[in-house]
């Protein structure tokens, strides 16, 4: 396998945070918490938000429908898992108009995000996407104000989240929410899966010095330094 490395940045954010107003979802959307029966919603949302993305590459089963099925278990099955800081954004479909059955017109699912939180108190946002035709609106920054919120009621005093280093949108909005980038870290990908495809957004972001395990670049004392690393981190950004 010929192996490339693609940049990624770890992003955290400090709780409790300075009370700021929270973004409002526009007229016709709505928040869903989660629910058990909505593994399946935030799975298939997850694969509409990622079929063609970057993140889709670097993690190929956020490619795959079946492969989202798997990763939402699995975020489901962590012991951290927090249903509070997980949830779904829908957009009624107004079909029925003039008709008292509007309460009842079906759902576009339009965003997911997955929250973990870890023993020592640091949350993990494990996934936020929205599916491209509902992008620009400002669902993303209420996705991740509403799984903050759960967080800080969840007593988390960090939240951390990963992007990958060509996402500049997904970066510029968690910057404006208030997180911080602290480590760069090299995610290895076989790049032999894109040799062959002149338009793969991967092949800008492939890189070859590093060494086979994952390197990270970590801000010690104001300066980035270089380590090895074990690994971990899930797909991130979009939104």
């Amino acid at each position: 396998m010929d192996s490339g490395y693609c940049k990624r940045f770890r992003m955290d954010i400090d709780l409790p945070r300075s009370r700021v107003p929270l973004a409002s979802l526009p007229f016709g959307y709505q928040l869903v918490p989660w629910n058990e029966a909505l593994l399946d919603v935030h799975a298939r949302t997850k694969y509409q938000a990622f079929r063609q993305e970057i993140d889709a590459q670097v993690f190929p089963c956020l490619g795959e429908l079946s492969g989202c099925r798997r990763l939402m278990q699995e975020i489901r099955r962590k012991p951290g898992f927090l249903p509070d800081a997980t949830w779904l954004i829908a957009r009624q479909i107004d079909r029925f108009r003039g008709l008292e059955e509007t309460r009842f017109a079906p759902l576009e699912w339009c965003g997911t995000i997955q929250g973990v939180l870890d023993r020592s108190g640091i949350g993990s946002i494990q996934n936020i996407g929205i599916v491209p035709s509902q992008r620009g609106g400002g669902l993303g920054s209420v996705l991740i104000e509403q799984a903050l919120t759960g967080f800080e009621a969840a007593g988390a005093h960090q939240v951390t989240l990963e992007v990958t280093a060509e996402n500049i949108a997904a970066i510029r909005l968690y910057q404006r929410l208030g997180f911080r980038r602290s480590k760069t870290v090299y995610k290895p990908v076989d790049s032999t899966l894109f040799r062959d495809r002149a338009d793969s957004s991967i092949n800008c972001l492939l890189y070859t010095s590093p060494s086979p395990r994952d390197v990270e670049e970590t801000r010690v004392a104001g300066k980035w330094v270089k380590k090895k690393s074990g690994g971990g981190g899930g797909g991130g950004g979009g939104g």
